[in-house]
């Protein structure tokens, strides 16, 4: 979901034509050879690209890569952890698939090789991705590979020219009405950006943190399902009537990818997404570059707002390899790789958002200065496992954490995608959606 739930998603659906990078995938049954099957997204190709000569080099390791595109690696993934086939010794997996791999038993817990493993500094990981790759028996399952969160992004030029502040911490009411004021402001520019594509990681993403920080939930703790609900509605209303009023043209067509294209164009003057997205706002040739601004994820009734995602490496429990799996996911995701990608590669490739130590790099801060610090306090406020202002079933932020959300989740974005098109109201994309998702909660129960 990556950035369905953030940038990733969108990014390997551009980079699709990459599927069949890396080929490779059944074992040799070679000591010295592991199977890693991962998503396409331009950051997990870089380290395809580095891999031989860094890290095979160092350890004699010589790693097979399956590379797909999300969709299908997910499907790929599923099928062979969940026969503990073995093909493949370590995969990308998302802090949406951790609880439930780990308690189907599909997954090695690393505890162990994290606690000999001294120079990896398992302390660094920022703690909300800790506790997310950490399962309810208390194991951790995954290390990440990156991490993101949700911001919301704005032209610092265009504010200033229609003499707009913008607060730090800003509501939603108050982004509402900044949204009104800066439509137009340039020719062709709109208010605001928001995903109004169906998916269960594209509109129903943002839309989501709307609903938790205005007090609604799709399921209370018994696992009643709450889309009708006086909190819920009232959120869905004001996302749909703000990317209505003020929002970009084409709306119920986009997602991720659409609004950072519309922010890198000027074509909106502020965009509530991935923190992820900041990277490509501010990369060499960006025509907004220097240009943005970025605060909190917008609230109401709760402190914080934004979204945790994270894609990391799994182990599966069925490898007969699985100490040279440890040493891969322990280069990948430690700093030694970090400093690799900035040296070789530039800093504003580094796979950011999951150690401390990242935010304290002089040579990543003087790359990512506008953005870094606001990306590293929107994770550490991210709490999957109390998001809103009631109890929930289960963890999870912008999504409810079980395998049924997908299907779920689609449905019900394609009756608020509909109503953000004027197709059908509010209330009856909420009450067809209610329906849906009771049957789901009655299966929990």
């Amino acid at each position: 979901m990556s950035t369905r739930l953030g940038a990733g998603a969108a990014l390997t659906a551009l980079l699709a034509g990459c599927s069949g990078a890396g080929g490779g995938g059944a074992s040799s049954g070679d000591a010295e050879s592991i199977n890693v099957l991962m998503v396409n997204n331009p950051q997990m190709v870089e380290l395809q690209k580095l891999t031989a000569a860094n890290f095979t080099k160092e350890t004699g390791i010589k790693v097979n890569f399956t590379v797909l595109p999300e969709n299908d690696v997910r499907d790929k993934i599923t099928q062979d952890f969940s026969n503990q086939a073995g093909q493949y010794d370590v995969a990308t997996i998302s802090n949406f698939e951790v609880p439930f791999y780990a308690k189907n038993g599909w997954l090695h817990p690393l505890d162990e090789y994290t606690a000999k493993d001294k120079a990896f500094d398992q302390g660094d990981i920022l703690k909300p991705l800790q506790e997310s790759l950490t399962a309810d028996d208390g194991k951790l399952y995954a290390e990440p590979f990156y991490g993101e969160s949700s911001f919301l992004m704005y032209r610092k030029d265009v504010f200033a020219e229609k003499n707009l502040k913008m607060p730090a911490k800003p509501t939603w009411q108050q982004v509402a009405d900044l949204a009104a004021r800066a439509d137009g402001a340039k020719s062709g520019m709109k208010g605001i950006c928001l995903r109004g594509l169906p998916g269960w990681g594209e509109v129903i993403a943002p839309l989501t943190t709307v609903v938790n920080t205005m007090g609604g939930t799709w399921f209370d703790k018994d696992w009643n399902a709450k889309l009708d609900s006086p909190e819920f509605k009232k959120a869905v209303q004001f996302y749909v009537d703000l990317v209505k009023k003020h929002g970009e043209a084409g709306a119920p067509q986009a997602g991720y990818a659409e609004c950072l294209n519309n922010m890198t164009q000027g074509k909106s003057a502020m965009w509530y997404d991935a923190t992820a997205g900041a990277g490509s706002l501010e990369a060499s040739g960006s025509p907004v570059k220097g240009k943005i601004g970025y605060v909190a994820a917008p609230v109401e009734k709760t402190e914080s707002s934004g979204w945790l995602y994270t894609w990391a490496w799994g182990m599966q429990k069925a490898s007969k390899k699985t100490d040279s799996a440890w040493k891969f996911i322990s280069w990948a995701s430690g700093k030694d790789y970090e400093n690799l990608v900035g040296k070789t590669v530039g800093w504003p490739n580094v796979p950011a958002g999951k150690r401390a130590s990242t935010y304290s790099n002089p040579d990543y801060l003087k790359d990512a200065s506008a953005f870094a610090s606001v990306t590293q306090q929107a994770i550490a406020g991210a709490n999957p496992r109390d998001p809103g202002t009631q109890p929930r079933p289960t963890v999870g932020i912008q999504f409810v954490d079980i395998p049924e959300f997908t299907d779920l989740g689609t449905k019900v974005s394609q009756e608020i995608s509909s109503a953000i098109a004027g197709r059908q109201s509010v209330d009856d994309a909420l009450k067809t959606s209610q329906a849906l998702a009771e049957k789901v909660g009655k299966e929990q129960k």
